[in-house]
């Protein structure tokens, strides 16, 4: 896959994954952008929600833990069930959004080898289910280049725009918690078995 311009790799880390994706054209009030965008999916927005409130949450648990140890241990423990409960949404909507698939995915944009031309300059949506952890995110996106690959395929690449500073977050623990286990994996393959 090509990648973007030499500036966005200084900028975002990149990192290869699978992930359940869907790109979609939008209409010209969509792309103006200032509201979130919707899903027509009502599972799609209930995850997307789940794990923004939760990201919201985050520092107000944190400064309970050190008022009410108790109270903040109940209440990790009901955000370990939603995230149980996200992962069941989640696995419903893998069989809706289609297979996990190889992609390039950074904080700044995600590349992707696809069937179908999506015109540079277009704005689009990127629909992403991240797994392990069950997140959904929809995003809004400027398709930076499509350059037809030598299988017939397509090479698209895309640079988000508009995010929410939670959705930015989110995006970049994802990146952050996928590059740590892939070097622990690595770590693992190059240790030598113990005698």
């Amino acid at each position: 896959m090509s990648t973007l311009d030499e500036e966005d790799r200084r900028e975002y880390y990149r990192i290869e994954d699978r992930i359940a994706l869907e790109i979609t054209p939008l209409s010209a009030a969509e792309a103006l952008g200032g509201e979130l965008l919707q899903d027509a999916s009502p599972l799609f927005n209930l995850l997307s929600e789940l794990h923004l409130s939760e990201f919201e949450s985050q520092h107000l648990l944190r400064q309970l833990s050190d008022k009410d140890r108790t109270l903040a241990a109940f209440l990790k423990a009901q955000n370990k069930r939603i995230d149980l409960l996200s992962a069941v949404v989640a696995q419903t909507l893998l069989g809706q959004i289609g297979e996990a698939r190889p992609v390039t995915l950074s904080e700044g944009g995600v590349e992707v080898h696809q069937a179908q031309a999506i015109t540079a300059g277009s704005r689009v949506s990127v629909k992403m289910v991240l797994m392990p952890q069950a997140l959904g995110l929809l995003l809004r996106a400027k398709v930076t280049h499509c350059d037809k690959a030598a299988d017939g395929l397509f090479d698209i690449g895309a640079e988000f725009v508009e995010m929410t500073d939670a959705q930015r977050q989110l995006l970049a623990r994802y990146i952050l918690q996928k590059q740590a286990l892939q070097r622990r994996q690595a770590l693992e393959q190059n240790t030598p078995p113990a005698s």
